[in-house]
């Protein structure tokens, strides 16, 4: 047994056997203190931002981040931020785009683990935009994040009708300019959503973490409901 001696109260003159203070009492506050630093980990906001393309992923995301304080991550943006600054990760995947092959789940993962570790442990959360988009993809990110203490606390789906989609797409391509948001570009990504990226929506309500947006009307109120979800993770 380790034995600290209290300071002296005014009129005693030397300390009770009762006042020593036992190794299990130091014992106890150290446990606490590692389930303190447990909770605080899986108090991160990890948010998965999901829906087809045109379903306001973006706008929404800009808007958590900002009321919120989260990180963000873009897998196209990293993918590009990485190739850019040539680091290892970003050779090998320019490889793969160069052979007009799709980047290995687990070089994506490797690619995302890299950033996120990047934020450090003091971050707030992740929004993860465009990532996961296959099962494989959500499994890898969940052994990722567990092997880092952490977790995916919501998948936030932003449910739009298609034709509402294909409205704002190509809207959006007659704004920007961008070639691929034209009307049978757009099927044929809203065709691979469905068959590839959708069934996530099961599989994170088994997770027990799934969210249902109406992502169709007014902006503030798509994201007033957003944050009801946030505010009680």
């Amino acid at each position: 047994m380790r034995e600290i001696k209290l300071p002296n109260l005014p009129g005693e003159q030397k300390v009770q056997e009762g006042d020593l203070l036992p190794d299990q009492w130091f014992k106890g506050k150290e446990e606490k203190v590692k389930q303190n630093k447990i909770e605080e980990r899986i108090k991160m906001k990890n948010i998965v931002i999901f829906g087809a393309p045109g379903s306001g992923k973006g706008t929404q995301s800009d808007k958590l981040i900002e009321r919120y304080g989260l990180e963000h991550i873009s897998t196209g943006d990293v993918l590009r931020a990485e190739i850019k600054k040539g680091s290892e990760l970003g050779k090998t995947a320019q490889g793969y785009i160069d052979q007009g092959q799709l980047i290995p789940d687990d070089l994506m993962v490797s690619i995302l683990a890299s950033v996120y570790d990047g934020f450090g442990r003091g971050h707030k959360g992740v929004i993860f935009d465009g990532f996961p988009r296959t099962i494989p993809q959500a499994e890898a990110l969940k052994v990722m994040l567990a092997e880092r203490g952490d977790k995916v606390a919501a998948m936030i789906e932003l449910a739009v009708p298609e034709d509402e989609l294909m409205k704002r797409l190509l809207l959006r391509g007659q704004q920007s300019g961008r070639a691929d948001d034209n009307e049978e570009t757009i099927k044929k990504r809203l065709v691979v959503y469905h068959s590839q990226t959708q069934p996530l929506i099961e599989w994170y309500k088994q997770e027990g973490v799934h969210h249902h947006i109406n992502g169709l009307g007014d902006l503030d109120r798509i994201f007033a409901d957003i944050c009801a979800i946030v505010d009680n993770l």
